[in-house]
């Protein structure tokens, strides 16, 4: 009976999405820090104690962040809405967007790290997915499971998908999947990317490039050697390099 209602549920999702498959997802991103440190070896003692210091106790930090997509194209941009700020240290907001168009296979992604602003253009590769059999329900639609790891972070990700809404898209820079990404969980909690509610709507302006963008321009192969090189480096210093660099 259980399965009789969550393919009826799917059919009736399926045909609800196929007239307007764009629009607006919000997600909430929540990065517990005494968690991440924790998995960090290399730390110090000093880094440690500063960072327990800075979250005094609360170190679920969150952000929020909106993904635009249609049939062709995605963005994830930073929300408006104003992320939280940890007791001693006042959170700005940096250059950050994530394009993907999957009809022309490129890929156009801001950063700001340390300071400078990076451009990445490359054509888009298609994640190595695993799909698995569990499902759950995100966001009022039912989820199938993904898995994928991330070598140079160590990072184990899993993704939730809904089949009923046919898109590639995802957030953070994760994609290819058939279904929208509705939820990823970065090694076991670290990290948790959640939808909190989904707008099916047509978009106007949403999706369109910047008009002005000022940076070090680099392809994927480039960028990801500057991630390693930082990576290492923090962990030379014994910091954690991902208070410079995204988790």
């Amino acid at each position: 009976m259980k399965k009789i209602l969550i393919i009826a549920f799917i059919l009736f999702s399926i045909q609800m999405y196929a007239q307007t498959n764009e629009g607006t997802v919000y997600f909430t991103r929540t990065t517990y820090w005494t968690k991440m440190n924790n998995q960090l070896s290399y730390l110090s003692k000093q880094e440690k104690e500063k960072m327990t210091y800075m979250f005094a106790g609360k170190d679920d930090w969150k952000e929020y962040m909106l993904l635009h997509y249609n049939d062709n194209e995605s963005k994830y941009v930073a929300s408006e809405e104003k992320s939280e700020e940890s007791e001693g240290y006042a959170w700005r907001k940096e250059e950050f967007s994530v394009a993907r168009n999957f009809t022309k296979n490129t890929m156009l992604d801001v950063f700001e790290i340390l300071g400078k602003t990076y451009i990445i253009e490359d054509s888009l590769q298609t994640p190595n997915w695993k799909i698995l059999n569990d499902i759950k329900e995100v966001a009022g639609h039912i989820c199938m499971k993904a898995m994928i790891e991330d070598t140079l972070k160590k990072q184990k990700i899993i993704a939730w998908f809904a089949q009923d809404i046919p898109s590639n898209a995802g957030p953070e820079r994760l994609w290819g999947l058939p279904g929208l990404i509705l939820e990823l969980d970065i090694n076991d909690g670290t990290v948790l990317i959640q939808a909190s509610k989904i707008e099916s709507k047509k978009l106007t302006q949403e999706l369109a490039p910047p008009k002005k963008l000022k940076g070090k321009k680099m392809n994927e192969v480039a960028y990801q050697e500057m991630l390693k090189k930082i990576i290492q480096e923090k962990i030379k210093e014994e910091r954690n390099p991902f208070w410079f660099i995204r988790y």
